[in-house]
């Protein structure tokens, strides 16, 4: 990893890694971490068993990659989710 992390950002990014949407770029953009950095933390933060659920379901994952989605408009999003603005997350 380029940097360290807070116990916070790490926990981020294992939800966002976690999210079909979220793209590695959209986690590199916030965080400076590369598809492999993130798979590198996921593997070392999570259960053995969790880890390879995770990479299953990840695995050639469109939604995860924003070269390979289908659409160019528009993102999902939670009515429930915050604010997030320049990497910081803004209360309601």
């Amino acid at each position: 990893m380029k940097r360290e992390l807070s116990y916070i950002e790490i926990d981020r990014v294992i939800e966002m890694a976690w999210e079909d949407r979220t793209t590695f770029e959209a986690i590199e953009f916030q965080f400076g971490l590369s598809e492999m950095d993130v798979k590198a933390l996921m593997r070392n933060k999570l259960k053995r068993s969790s880890y390879e659920l995770w990479r299953k379901r990840v695995t050639n994952r469109k939604t995860k990659h924003e070269k390979l989605r289908s659409f160019t408009e528009g993102r999902f999003k939670c009515k429930l989710q915050r604010q997030i603005t320049n990497n910081k997350i803004s209360k309601r």
